[in-house]
């Protein structure tokens, strides 16, 4: 096999800083505001030339998915095809599942989104990145969002992207209770007492201790009732808080994943071997704007 017959990338994790969540719409959705970044961890997605589509799923959260029929890589991919009108692409998908299942951090979307980029390069598909985008919306609402990988402000269902280039590089732990949270179950109790989905007004600057106290003034309208599905999700917080050096806690997403922000990487890395504990999954992470690029595999 020649090295331009198989690509990889990563899939990143998405942290919701902060999440404000409007009242249900006649459609079902729910309007809101987030500010998003993503993390040097997620999910590694590799894709190879085949004779037929095919996925295959590995890695340490594999028992977690069903490697065929509606997994979210598959659904995209096949919309790739059809808009590409080549039918189902000719590639074999490898998923190393290396981020929890149903964890606030967006790892469907973010893996639907690197099989497309990394099928599109593969088979030199002339295709424009906002078709890309739409494709990519097959993944969900925050498809578009996981396909760019990049901070963002994000409106509407999730699908209206404003680029924030000048949050800076943060610095955080991830923890993961080991439990999950059923995004339906969260909303479902979220509407009970919904909110606004406002946007605030910009921190006073950009500098990391500016953006930290700003964030902690705003909030994640899903956290909650979050807890309420899922109590154990107050475990996790609790432990964070009290991390040596923590400056923020907060669920991403609809959880069960808690973040922590950090001043810099030892501090964030002391902090995430403190919080490993058996059944507990505890990550250090880097904020921002990874590097998703599809790497040739030999």
């Amino acid at each position: 096999m020649s090295v331009s017959d198989a690509l990889s990338g990563l899939a990143p994790a998405k942290i919701n800083l902060l999440l404000h969540v409007g009242p249900v719409q006649a459609d079902g959705y729910h309007p809101l505001v987030s500010l998003a970044v993503f993390a040097d961890v997620g999910d590694r997605v590799t894709v190879r030339r085949a004779e037929a589509l095919s996925l295959t799923v590995e890695g340490p959260f594999a028992a977690g998915l069903d490697g065929q029929g509606d997994n979210l890589i598959l659904k995209a991919l096949r919309a790739l095809g059809e808009a590409a009108g080549i039918g189902e692409p000719p590639v074999a998908v490898t998923l190393d599942k290396r981020l929890p299942i149903a964890a606030g951090l967006g790892g469907g979307s973010a893996d639907a989104g690197a099989a497309l980029r990394l099928t599109a390069r593969l088979l030199n598909l002339d295709m424009p990145a906002a078709e890309l985008e739409r494709l990519a919306l097959a993944a969900g609402a925050d498809g578009p969002m996981c396909l760019r990988a990049r901070p963002a402000w994000a409106s509407g269902i999730g699908e209206v992207l404003e680029d924030e280039p000048r949050l800076p590089t943060l610095h955080g732990v991830l923890l993961n209770p080991g439990l999950p949270s059923p995004t339906g179950g969260v909303y479902h109790a979220y509407d009970a007492a919904p909110k606004a989905a406002d946007r605030p007004a910009s921190p006073a600057d950009w500098s990391v201790a500016s953006v930290i106290a700003w964030l902690a003034a705003q909030r994640n309208d899903l956290e909650a009732p979050a807890l309420a599905v899922t109590p154990g999700i107050g475990e996790a917080l609790a432990a964070m808080r009290a991390a040596t050096a923590c400056r923020l806690t907060r669920m991403s997403g609809s959880g069960a994943t808690v973040f922590g922000l950090f001043d810099d990487r030892a501090a964030a890395i002391e902090a995430a071997f403190a919080l490993d504990r058996p059944g507990w999954w505890a990550r250090p992470v880097v904020l921002g704007a990874p590097d998703i690029e599809p790497r040739p595999v030999i």
